[in-house]
């Protein structure tokens, strides 16, 4: 073994160490700050108190922040994937592939309050849906779309190109093949894209705060209903400064939702590798 292999073989173990020191770190730093508010009671009750959040527990934030995610990952599913499915399998010229990519790359680059702008420019104000859970979703379902859009070209750019031609070869229609060959190779891959964008959704404040996002509700009967959010509750906390362990028990609560989402992602790409 070479000095410079040796070198590269060190700098690696110490970046993956203290990699996994630091979130095992925050884990932990965060659960200790937060432990006086984890209870079961914590994860079933509304907030409360004279102060709104320093009783009381999540539960109206954590069923909001699900429900936008699951309308955020459901919008951009459905059009991030039929992007990519026509960038990869329809589209006659490679230049406007490439325009396609190039318009998704800028649009991963726009601030997540500059899209939370958009969509109360748009669907709060001009469609005049007014604050609801609805517009929050379709809001950041626009802000992870590009994320999930290039995940799955890659899926597809991936699988083999032999089982579209030899299917298109036997007469096989390509929606056909599509539907029944392209979309179940690709599930898996697929389905850990749609997880890991609703874990980025899902820990975005600054869409919600300007299009369903509010200090206090019920859990939302309708979708033209607002609703609250976890991060948006975190950051009320934060600035009122009058409970920091209802704060981090919150931010214990996120960074767990997502560890177990990230978690699941892993384990179905490691399924498709298998």
């Amino acid at each position: 073994m070479t000095t410079k292999t040796r070198w590269v073989r060190l700098w690696a173990t110490l970046a993956f160490f203290l990699t996994v020191g630091t979130v095992l770190f925050l884990f932990v730093y965060v659960f200790c700050k937060g432990a006086g508010a984890l209870s079961w009671a914590f994860l079933t009750q509304s907030p409360q108190g004279t102060v709104l959040g320093t009783e009381g527990g999540i539960f109206p934030a954590l069923v909001g922040s699900l429900l936008y995610t699951a309308i955020a990952v459901l919008f951009a599913a459905l059009l991030g994937i039929a992007t990519a499915l026509y960038q990869v399998y329809y589209c006659p010229h490679r230049k406007a592939a490439e325009a396609i990519a190039l318009v998704m790359h800028c649009m991963a680059g726009v601030p997540s309050i500059v899209m939370g702008l958009f969509g109360y420019s748009l669907l709060v104000l001009v469609l005049g849906w007014g604050k609801c859970l609805l517009a929050g979703g379709i809001t950041q379902g626009i802000m992870i779309l590009p994320f999930l859009e290039v995940r799955a070209v890659k899926a597809f750019q991936e699988l083999d190109p032999a089982l579209l031609e030899s299917s298109l070869a036997l007469g096989v229609s390509r929606g056909y093949t599509i539907r029944h060959l392209i979309l179940p190779q690709a599930r898996g891959a697929l389905v850990s894209a749609m997880i890991l964008g609703g874990c980025y959704a899902m820990g975005a404040a600054a869409p919600l705060i300007f299009t369903g996002a509010v200090l206090l509700s019920r859990v939302p009967t309708d979708l033209m209903q607002p609703a609250m959010a976890l991060p948006y509750h975190l950051y009320t906390l934060l600035t009122q400064g009058t409970s920091p362990t209802h704060a981090y028990g919150t931010a214990f609560v996120m960074m767990l939702l997502v560890l177990v989402s990230n978690a699941a992602a892993t384990f179905l790409t490691w399924r498709k590798l298998k």
